[in-house]
Formats: C-alpha cells, sequence, structure tokens
C-alpha cells in the first residue's frame, strides 16, 4: 500500500499537498496569461497537461521525503525538503509535457511561476499550521501553570545550545519548567530576544536576576565555555544558593542534540575547562577507516574511551583486548546499545601471554595497535615491582614484536609523565617501554612505533578524583599527601583523541607530549570537589594531611631536559627527542624480563637503573626498602 495512506496525518498532508500541487498549475498558466477564465487558456488539451504535471509532482513530492517531517516542529529541514521537491516536480514535469506534446503552446515562464507557488504553498501551510499549534500550546502552558507547581529556569547562553535547551523546555510543559531570561555575555545579544524570551544581563547579573525574577534553577548551557568561565558562574549560582546544572562540553558527546536529558550537575572538569581539541579530521580518517583497530587494555578510562572515539571514524572492526572480564562486560554492551552499527571483537586475554596474542593477530589481522593496557598505579606497583616490570616491560615486548611478525602498520604505546625522571617503579617501567618502542622502530622494517606520554586524566580507575569523592560522599577527611603537591590534568575524552591525532601525525620512532595545560595543586582540587558538593571546609568536612607516599613526587614533569623538545603542526602535540639507546639495550632487557616472579627488589632495580640511569628512589622508598 502506497505509504502516505498508511496514517491518517499523512494522509491529510498528501491531500493538502496534492490540492496545492493542482492549484498550482492552473493558477500559473492563468497568471501567465493574465486571465483566470480557464476557457480563454490558449494551451493545447490543457486538462492533460495538468493532469502529468500534477501526477509527477506528487511523485516527486513523496521521494523528496515531505512526508517525513512532522508539521508540527516544521523547521528549515522541512522547507528544505519543499523546495527540493518542487525543484524536482517542476523539472520532471517539464520533461513529461515535452514528452506529451513538445511544450507545444506551454509557456515556460508557466513552470518558473509554478516553482514559486509549490513554494510558498508547501512550506506556508506547514508553518501555518506551526504557528498555530505553538499558539495554543502556550495557552495550554499557560493553564498548566495555574495549576502546576512551576520553576522559574535562568539559561546561561543564548547560543545554539541555550536556544536548544529553552525549546525542549518549552515543548515539555509537563517538566514543570519555564524559562524566564537568557544570560549571554556577548554585549550584542542584551535585550534582544530569543523565542519570545529576552537576554536580560550578563553572567555578572545573575545574582540580582536570580532574586527578583524568583528563579529556582540555572542551565549553564555554554558547551565552548573555558574553566575560568565556568567557576565565575557557579560561583555566582552558589552565592544565591540556586540549583544549577550544566551541558556537557559538545566535544565529549557523540552526537550534537541538546535536551534536558543530558544536563547534570558541574564537575570538576568543568572548572578545570581547557580549549576544545581541534582534530585534523582527514589524517584521523586515513589512518582509521576501512582498517582493524586492536586496543589493548580495552576496557580501562583510557582504552575504552579511545575504542569510542575510533567508532566516530568508522573502523572494519575493533579488536578490543582486556584482562578484565567485567570491564570488558561492560564495554561491550555499551557498544551494543551506543554503536550498533560498528563490529567489535572481545577478547579476553593478558599483553603477557604471548600464543595468546600470536592467536589474535593471525585471526584478526589488526592494521593498527593502540597499546593502553599498564599498570599505572605508583604505592601498588611499589608493593609489586615485578608485576610492573612484568605487565609495563614484557608486555609491550612481547605486544611489540607481534605486530612486528604480523606486519602491523602502526604501533601506538600510551606512555605516562611518570617515565621522566622517575622516581618509582612503575615511572621507571614505563620508560623502559618507551625504549622498547624506539628499539623496536629502528629494527622494524613496516611497523612504525609511536609512544604518546600525558599526565593524569581526570576521573579514571583509581585515579583521586573519585578516591576524593568517596571520601566526600562518605563525610569523612579528605586526604591530601601534601599541600603543594602537583599533577597535571586533562578530561579522558581530550586525551584519547590527541593521541589518535599523535598517532595519525607520527611516522615512528617519536615520543609526543601532549599539552597539559598549566598544573593543578592537589590541594585546591581538594577544596574544588568540597564546594561542589555543597559542603563548607572546617564545618561539614576537614582535608588532612598524610604525607607523601612510597615513589611519589611534588611535581611531575612531562619531559626532561635531557630532551629536545619539538613542535608539530598541532598546537596541543609536541615532540620529545630523547637520546639514543645503548648498544647492550637487548642483552639488558632480556635479562629484566627473564626476571623470575619471586627476584627482589634489589635485583629489580639494579636491572631497571641500567637501562635508565636517570631512575632515582625518593629518600622515603630507599629507607622502607632498607628494612626489608
Amino acid at each position: 500500500m502506497f505509504e502516505p495512506f498508511r496514517n491518517l496525518r499523512i494522509l491529510t498532508v498528501f491531500v493538502h499537498d496534492a490540492i496545492v500541487s493542482l492549484i498550482s498549475i492552473v493558477l500559473a498558466v492563468a497568471l501567465r496569461f493574465e486571465t483566470l477564465d480557464l476557457a480563454e487558456i490558449p494551451v493545447k488539451d490543457f486538462q492533460f497537461v495538468v493532469l502529468i504535471v500534477f501526477s509527477v509532482q506528487i511523485m516527486c513530492f513523496y521521494f523528496a521525503g515531505l512526508y517525513r517531517g512532522i508539521w508540527r516542529f516544521s523547521s528549515t529541514h522541512d522547507l528544505i525538503r519543499v523546495m527540493k521537491g518542487a525543484s524536482f516536480g517542476v523539472l520532471l514535469s517539464i520533461f513529461g509535457v515535452f514528452l506529451f506534446n513538445r511544450l507545444e503552446t506551454v509557456p515556460r515562464s508557466a513552470f518558473i511561476i509554478n516553482w514559486f507557488l509549490l513554494v510558498v504553498g508547501l512550506g506556508g501551510g506547514r508553518f501555518v499550521y506551526r504557528i498555530w499549534k505553538d499558539f495554543n500550546l502556550k495557552k495550554d502552558i499557560r493553564l498548566d501553570q495555574n495549576s502546576v507547581d512551576v520553576k522559574n529556569v535562568l539559561i546561561v547562553g543564548s547560543g545554539s545550545a541555550g536556544s536548544q535547551l529553552a525549546k525542549d523546555i518549552f515543548q515539555n510543559p509537563g517538566m514543570g519548567l519555564k524559562v524566564v531570561g537568557f544570560i549571554d555575555d556577548n554585549p550584542l545579544r542584551l535585550n534582544r530576544f530569543l523565542h519570545d524570551i529576552k537576554v536580560m544581563g550578563t553572567s555578572k547579573d545573575i545574582t540580582d536576576l536570580v532574586k527578583d525574577l524568583n528563579v529556582e534553577k540555572v542551565f549553564i548551557a555554554i558547551p565552548s565555555a573555558s574553566g575560568a568561565q565556568i567557576r565565575n558562574i557557579v560561583n555566582s549560582c552558589e552565592e544565591s544558593n540556586v540549583e544549577f546544572k550544566i551541558l556537557p562540553k559538545l566535544s565529549h558527546l557523540l552526537s550534537d542534540k541538546v535536551s534536558l536529558s543530558i544536563l547534570r550537575n558541574v564537575k570538576l572538569e568543568d572548572l578545570l575547562g581547557r580549549d576544545p581539541v581541534k582534530l585534523d579530521q582527514s589524517f584521523l580518517t586515513q589512518m582509521i577507516e576501512g582498517e582493524v583497530v586492536l586496543v589493548t587494555g580495552a576496557g580501562g578510562s583510557i582504552g575504552s574511551e579511545i575504542c569510542r572515539q575510533l567508532s566516530l571514524f568508522k573502523p572494519k572492526r575493533i579488536v578490543m583486548y582486556e584482562l578484565s572480564e567485567y570491564f570488558l562486560y561492560e564495554l561491550e554492551n555499551d557498544f551494543i546499545t551506543s554503536f550498533p552499527d560498528i563490529e567489535i571483537i572481545t577478547i579476553v586475554g593478558d599483553v603477557r601471554n604471548l600464543e595468546r596474542l600470536d592467536s589474535v593477530f593471525e585471526i584478526y589481522k589488526p592494521n593498527l595497535v593502540l597499546h593502553a593496557a599498564a599498570y599505572k598505579h605508583v604505592p601498588m606497583m611499589e608493593k609489586n615491582p615485578i608485576e610492573a616490570i612484568r605487565t609495563n616491560v614484557m608486555g609491550t615486548k612481547y605486544l611489540g614484536d607481534i605486530a612486528i611478525k604480523h606486519n602491523v602498520d602502526k604501533f601506538v604505546m600510551i606512555s605516562t609523565d611518570k617515565a621522566v625522571n622517575p622516581t618509582n617503579i612503575m615511572g621507571a617501567s614505563k620508560r623502559v617501554a618507551e625504549m622498547i618502542c624506539r628499539r623496536n622502530h629502528e629494527s622494524s622494517l613496516g611497523t612504525k612505533f609511536i609512544t604518546v606520554r600525558f599526565g593524569n586524566v581526570l576521573g579514571s580507575n583509581g585515579s583521586v578524583i573519585p578516591f576524593f569523592q568517596k571520601h566526600i560522599e562518605e563525610g569523612r577527611d579528605v586526604p591530601v599527601t601534601h599541600p603543594e603537591i602537583e599533577r597535571y590534568f586533562m578530561s579522558i575524552p581530550e586525551a584519547c583523541q590527541l593521541v589518535l591525532q599523535a598517532a595519525s601525525m607520527g611516522d615512528g620512532g617519536e615520543i609526543y607530549v601532549l599539552d597539559m595545560g598549566e598544573p593543578v595543586k592537589i590541594m585546591d582540587l581538594a577544596k574544588e570537589m568540597i564546594k561542589l558538593a555543597g559542603l563548607e571546609l572546617g564545618k561539614d568536612i576537614n582535608i588532612k594531611i598524610v604525607g607523601l607516599r612510597p615513589g611519589e613526587k611534588l611535581y611531575e614533569e612531562l619531559f626532561s631536559q635531557k630532551e629536545e623538545l619539538l613542535n608539530t603542526n598541532h598546537k596541543k602535540v609536541r615532540i620529545a627527542n630523547s637520546r639514543k639507546l645503548t648498544d647492550d639495550f637487548s642483552t639488558i632487557l632480556a635479562e629484566l624480563v627473564s626476571l623470575p616472579v619471586n627476584s627482589d627488589f634489589e635485583k629489580i632495580l639494579n636491572k631497571v637503573k641500567t637501562l635508565v640511569p636517570e631512575f632515582e628512589l625518593t629518600e622515603m622508598e630507599e629507607e622502607n626498602e632498607s628494612l626489608h
């Protein structure tokens, strides 16, 4: 059955369009001959001409998608469909009439008039209907507001995001919300109207407007705002004692659709906001589209986000290699829901299992390997140094050897700022892994080995953010190791985007260093988190100084003074040109990875120090080790 007749509303639209088409044809010819008396129109077989044009145009309307939209929400997309349908309808009707009578006695200008009449008639009907429905909806909302407890809302940001958010609130009166004004720091927008709602002032006016307009909720809809801007807005909201929520940055979302459902509480990453990452899409598409990509540590914070970012560039297949069955299960369920069109292969496996790796590469033949599997927790690895060596060093070596054996195009290893002048076994093991990638690139004829080094990411598994959050939720003192300790931070999506960008740029052998911005004091971070939780420091909760842990530094570094730092064509990605490897590197490496699992710390330490001369234990750690 012809689709328009399956639904009464669509049938009504179809009848409307048919009437508009018929009237437009006749009226166009009548206007051309300046008479409304059809008997006086000198067109041969006029009735058949009208029938041909009418039939052709109705079919064109259908195929142009005029019956996919909803009149209630008519927009520019519907107008484009109308113009497309009218254009194809007129062009094909000209061709149809030409086949019928070679356009004999039919004026060509009548078709131009016909096109204008179609656009006005088809588009006008839709937008008049929308205006009528909006008017009725406003009446209904006013009635609802008299019977329901409606909360006044102030939206910060009158751009695209703020507009979409206001529209979503307007179309959902059952939410019990009413937008009473916009806030925008752009002086050109002050006192202007958006959806009949006035831009009332700038962010400096939030406190006064909340009081004057009896505002109960503030929605921050500026996805491109800097951390400083968000902090100022949040401070104003907190001073006003008003509830506030924020839209995530669009770069953190998988679509650009804005709605009430994605509003969330302000997070620390919003206050530490950085400029959005600008990616070179062409390089990334060339590297990823249609390729098989293998990600180790796929279930972790970085690995899982890398898998999500990869999916945006249409890989042929993503092979997810992960030791944790639970993390892999969670990631698989996420992809089934969010990326149903992306083929994924979930592999429970250990990067220290050479036979398992060889089998996976043999079966799936990846072109690109992103190596995110690693042990990263400094104090834990100080207690279990052989595991840091076996996973971070031996695992990288095994994976690299297999990648070379199976002719992988690119191998990208994710490193850490703790690999620079390391003071702990975890950082030293990652520095050795960096050196393995350099050795592999120099000895491999085909596979390009690239290292990407960056600092902490906000909210990663085992990071300080969820650790602090748990203490705050439980009302316990927040433990900070030292009042002056600083760390670099970036969001997980930003880090993963830059990892992929660096991978697309690399020719092999480089250590790419991501721009982490300015370091953040952990003490300030703890204070911000307490503030965001609505608590008062010293009254509701306290911060407790617990002292530096074994292997921990006050300040992290992204590159060593012995490394030459080079710029790239991306402002957030640089290259650390490190020293050449010694001739005996491979020999000592083989001795290190062959150490038995029951090796004492001193034996491990000596081997690592030989490979990484800059590795120096902290005084605290040396004292602890002397007790064993």
